[in-house]
């Protein structure tokens, strides 16, 4: 029976001379873009059907005996609507027949197995497919990477408890065992890796091993120095702003940034940030003017640094 062709290449969007490295980096970028769980909830049918297919060009194209028979199909692929599998109707190269194809599709069955028969060879030999690994991004908060914890997230219809890690780090990978694809032909299945990804948490932004946060001032504040109260991932702490702080200054809290990579953790960067009142009172008004008019600067030009 004829079956349409399916151009894995064309799929993975790799040329046919496509290096393991390649294949192996295009299917990691297709498969966190189109995962299911990662789009909205209207477009998840869709994308289970696009992720399948990734998964099964994959599952071809990054085992070496597979691609080869694949390729061997020759000039065939460039017909690119109906291809008659080798070894005639319904039949499979090496007579391989299969029970449960799970995810593959048709075209898989014709090209590495027929569509019924107990999935075993003709020497009685079960034979099986592991399921694909699966990648995804999952955010984490500031006090999740410092303190640790557990968060529960679906995945394919199921609920699974993932637990941080203290001290991880943005881009610790998390790997879930057994989480990730379902096998073929009662193969096992892949595994779940979670790229932990640091989202801007509690006005907290994310620079390397270091944190950076605005410090609000107001302008006396920052001519005349003071001490004020900042919250920091640890708490509230007193930092001293030094008289003549301008605008776009980094004031260091040492230690209280994120986890390094060979222990410790980084800095914790409050960039000055000058406020003017918006309604200031008559007495703030009059202050300003009293400034205004003793000050040496030109009141017509732009103020200088």
């Amino acid at each position: 029976m004829a079956v349409k062709y399916r151009d894995y290449y064309e799929v993975l969007g790799v040329p046919r001379n496509a290096t393991p490295d390649q294949i192996k980096r295009a299917y990691r970028q297709l498969a966190r873009k189109h995962h299911p769980d990662l789009q909205p909830q209207a477009e998840r049918a869709k994308a289970s059907e696009r992720f399948k297919e990734i998964n099964e060009a994959n599952e071809v194209l990054s085992d070496p005996e597979k691609r080869k028979k694949y390729d061997a199909l020759g000039q065939n692929w460039k017909n690119g609507m109906e291809f008659e599998p080798p070894g005639g109707p319904g039949g499979a190269p090496g007579g391989i027949e299969w029970e449960d194809l799970g995810d593959f599709s048709e075209f898989f069955a014709s090209i590495f197995g027929g569509s019924s028969g107990g999935g075993r060879s003709r020497r009685g030999r079960r034979v099986t497919f592991p399921g694909q690994d699966v990648e995804a991004e999952l955010p984490v908060s500031v006090q999740e990477l410092l303190h640790g914890g557990q968060r529960r997230i679906t995945v394919d219809g199921r609920s699974l408890d993932v637990t941080i890690p203290k001290n991880a780090r943005d881009g610790t990978v998390l790997r879930l065992a057994g989480q990730g694809g379902r096998g073929g032909n009662g193969g096992q299945p892949g595994d779940l890796y979670l790229r932990l990804r640091l989202e801007s948490d509690g006005g907290f932004r994310p620079a390397g091993d270091d944190l950076e946060m605005d410090l609000p001032l107001w302008p006396w504040q920052a001519v005349l120095g003071a001490k004020v109260r900042v919250e920091t991932p640890d708490g509230s702490v007193s930092l001293t702003v030094p008289p003549g702080t301008q605008s776009g200054h980094r004031l260091r809290l040492r230690g209280l940034g994120l986890p390094r990579e060979g222990g410790g953790r980084g800095d914790l960067h409050a960039v000055a940030k000058i406020l003017v009142p918006r309604r200031p009172t008559e007495a703030e008004r009059a202050a300003y003017e009293t400034l205004r008019q003793s000050a040496t600067a030109p009141a017509d030009r732009p103020a200088e640094g």
